[in-house]
């Protein structure tokens, strides 16, 4: 059981603190409530884009990286279609330096011609490197707008386009900016060796005077449902081919995402899982194989993907992953299979418990989805789930109208 304490300041800030008295550390985390989901669709990438763009100053403090290494503390950042998280480790004597730190960038950016350009070069070269030049490395940006049509989970976090990034003005992301990084538009969760209330005051202190802001009011278009299959066929100059499968899921606040995460680990997590013991061992059809979630707070995606073994042929490879999957459909999971992946989910959550800033982005998520002590019932929700429901959602989910397929073929084995 985590320890929960909470507040939320009159400018609407939500803060979240877990006392942790086993580090001499501290976690102090900001998640803000925007993600690629809320970009316009000619400006798409922006989320991203200011991932970089917090960490190139703000009003009050020219560097962001100096003052913390000072102190000795570290940070990083991340983007998803649904939100974006910054974090800092630091000494927790040393607390209040993170405190400054965010509450100033929270409060306004340093925002240059300068650093912008910067930060844009940086983007976009990463968009050249992870999508463009490394194999297979445009997949999302092929299979994301086979599978939505109409909601913006139809781009990656880097853009649909990276011209969206190159014509990106100074005004377009100061835009951004005030419609949704706001106290009102995010949580602070703080955890390791610290007491709650005098987190409080320190939140008051730094965070209390920042104003509330207009925060844009999400409004997305629903996802229609899917009744065809959709297939892409590619070539490209990588080692082998590869196939991927990917199928329209519930979102992350229904009762079924943990019937359909169960589902996935019965299929390939670890070495005794059915694709890696049927495809990959005894058929030989796969170098590797995978079946996993998305895990979107909305409506997400369970994926098939796997390298096809270099003397198969990719619609075999295709027939055995729904061979796979009818198999599920006729036959309940055991209760062995079942107990095996449920110990595994408890474990992972068990141990990611154990590091301090684990729980502060854990708890800060959750209250995102809900309520942060909802991270207290997880284990129970995966417990409760039945094979019956793993079944039924199955052959719901699992269909081929609601399928959408990549063969993504090598060039240098076509010419073989």
């Amino acid at each position: 059981m985590i320890e929960i304490k909470k507040y939320t300041l009159d400018n609407g800030l939500r803060i979240i603190v877990h006392p942790d008295k086993t580090t001499p550390l501290a976690a102090v985390n900001v998640l803000y409530n925007v993600g690629a989901k809320d970009e316009s669709e000619l400006k798409t990438g922006f989320a991203h884009l200011f991932e970089h763009l917090m960490f190139g100053g703000s009003k009050n403090i020219p560097s962001y990286d100096e003052p913390l290494q000072n102190v000795g503390g570290d940070n990083n950042a991340w983007t998803s279609n649904d939100m974006t998280n910054y974090y800092l480790t630091l000494p927790a004597s040393n607390i209040e330096t993170g405190f400054w730190l965010e509450s100033d960038r929270m409060l306004e950016l340093d925002f240059s011609q300068d650093s912008l350009d910067v930060q844009k070069k940086v983007v976009i070269e990463e968009y050249k490197q992870r999508y463009l030049n490394q194999p297979y490395g445009d997949v999302p940006l092929l299979m994301r707008p086979l599978m939505y049509k109409t909601h913006p989970y139809k781009w990656p976090t880097i853009g649909a386009d990276i011209k969206h990034i190159e014509e990106a003005t100074l005004e377009d992301v100061k835009s951004f900016f005030y419609k949704h990084y706001a106290p009102n538009n995010a949580i602070l969760s703080v955890s390791g060796n610290v007491d709650p209330d005098e987190v409080y005051e320190l939140a008051k202190k730094w965070f209390g005077d920042i104003p509330s802001r207009d925060v844009a009011t999400r409004s997305l278009p629903e996802e229609p449902i899917q009744t065809e299959l959709r297939s892409i066929k590619v070539e490209r100059d990588v080692p082998t081919d590869m196939l991927q499968m990917s199928f329209h899921m519930c979102a992350r606040r229904d009762d079924d995402y943990y019937a359909m995460d169960l589902l996935s680990d019965v299929l390939s997590n670890g070495t005794s899982s059915r694709l890696n013991q049927h495809l990959i061992k005894e058929q030989k059809l796969f170098t590797d194989v995978h079946a996993y979630i998305s895990g979107d707070v909305e409506p997400g995606i369970f994926t098939f993907s796997g390298h096809v073994s270099d003397d198969v042929n990719i619609d075999d490879a295709e027939k055995a992953i729904w061979k796979e999957i009818e198999m599920i459909k006729e036959e309940l999971v055991s209760d062995y299979e079942l107990d095996k992946v449920k110990n595994k989910v408890e474990s992972t959550i068990t141990f990611s418990e154990i590091n301090f800033l684990n729980k502060a982005m854990n708890l800060a998520q959750f209250e995102l989805l809900g309520e942060a002590e909802d991270a207290n019932a997880e284990v129970d929700k995966y417990r409760k789930v039945t094979a019956q429901q793993i079944q039924d959602c199955c052959k719901k989910v699992l269909v081929e109208s609601n399928c959408s397929k990549l063969h993504y073929l090598s060039k240098s084995k076509k010419n073989s």
